[in-house]
This record gives C-alpha cells, sequence and structure tokens, in this order.
C-alpha cells in the first residue's frame, strides 16, 4: 500500500490577507517556522521514503525540515506548484471580493478559471496523476507531498469522488495534514486537516 501525507506548507504573513500564489519571496513568518519543526518531529520515525514540495519559498521552507528529520530526499515537484492565479496574483482578498468574475470563480470553478491563469481541472489533473504514477512506480512507498491549499483541496475532491464546485466545503489549514492511501484497489482517505499538536499543547496534556 502506497501512503501520502499532503501537507499544506506553515503560515506566512500573507495568509487571509493576499492572494500570494506563485509570488517569489512569499517565506515563513510568525508561527510558520515553529509549524515546519512540529511538523519534522511529527514525521520523524514515520518510515517516510521521500518528500516531494512545490518549488515556491513557503513550500520547501516547511519540507526542508522534514526531510532532514526523517533522512530522506527532498525533491522539487513542479506537479504539487501552487495554481496559476494569473492577474489575481499579489491582490489583496478585500479587493477582489468586490469582482463578479472573482466571485463566480469561488461559484463555479469548473466552468472559470483565473484571468490568465490556470484552471481547477488542470491543476487536479496535473496532481492527481503525479499521485497516481508515484503510486504505479512505489507501490509500497510512504511520501510526504508539501503543497497548497487549492491543490490539496482539488486532489481530496477527486479521490473523494466530490465535484471541484464543492472542494471549498473542504478546510485545509496551514500546517495540516491529510492521508490519502493507494492499495491498486481504491484510494481511501485515512485522515484530513491534522494539524500537528503545539509543544505547549503537549506539555498541557502531559500527566
Amino acid at each position: 500500500m502506497a501512503l501520502f501525507h499532503l501537507v499544506r506548507h506553515a503560515d506566512h504573513g500573507l495568509i487571509g490577507r493576499v492572494l500570494a500564489g506563485r509570488m517569489a519571496g512569499v517565506g515563513l513568518d510568525g508561527d510558520g517556522p515553529a509549524q515546519a519543526r512540529r511538523l519534522a518531529r511529527h514525521f520523524a520515525g514515520q518510515g517516510v521514503d521521500a518528500v516531494h514540495a512545490s518549488p515556491l519559498e513557503r513550500t520547501m521552507q516547511t519540507a526542508r525540515p522534514i526531510a532532514a528529520a526523517c533522512g530522506v530526499p527532498l525533491h522539487a515537484a513542479e506537479s504539487l506548484l501552487e495554481l496559476d492565479f494569473g492577474k489575481w496574483t499579489g491582490r489583496s482578498f478585500a479587493e477582489l471580493d468586490g469582482q463578479p468574475d472573482w466571485q463566480r470563480w469561488n461559484g463555479a470553478r469548473s466552468q472559470t478559471r483565473p484571468p490568465g491563469g490556470e484552471s481547477m481541472v488542470a491543476v487536479q489533473a496535473r496532481t492527481c496523476g503525479f499521485i497516481n504514477d508515484l503510486a504505479n512506480a512505489h507501490p509500497d512507498g510512504r511520501f510526504v507531498l508539501v503543497s497548497h491549499a487549492d491543490v490539496i483541496r482539488a486532489v481530496l475532491a477527486y479521490y473523494l469522488g466530490a465535484p471541484i464546485d464543492l472542494f471549498l466545503r473542504v478546510e485545509v489549514s496551514p500546517a495540516s495534514v491529510s492521508v490519502l492511501s493507494m492499495d491498486g484497489w481504491t484510494p481511501r482517505l485515512l485522515g484530513i486537516n491534522h494539524t500537528v499538536a503545539s509543544d505547549a499543547s503537549n506539555r498541557s496534556a502531559a500527566p
């Protein structure tokens, strides 16, 4: 059985304010570096074979500590890259919220795309194709895939058999982990949007 841990990158300062998309120079800040370290401790000792990550700065910064803790290679994977938001890249959500094309996009992503950007169907095809290829090449492999919220939602919708227009009903938080198994028979989602407890939470829960 191939096992895939789908990890959203950790926090950066633009989350919730600006549509970062494929902007360069958007690195982890705030609690982001600590979240990446917690993820690394979470995966250490789990028998991970490799870490694959979107090549953007924030995803690679999340992935490096995980690969180091697991003692496995880190591969940059274009197939896990953030959706190309075209002309919306770098715009604030406050500005986008009043635009009819933004509202249409969020209401029916199967029928629209960002201006000059990429469709959700294309994102789903490239990412799920990458996962299927890994599963076929390594039927007993264990992988960590570090990507972005909408990309992970597209993957979850595909393997759930859910319409792409409903994928915003699935929450994918920063530094969260969703788990997919592929056994050659049917894909199974073993967990969605698990967040690793903070050190403080761990200490308070200890007897």
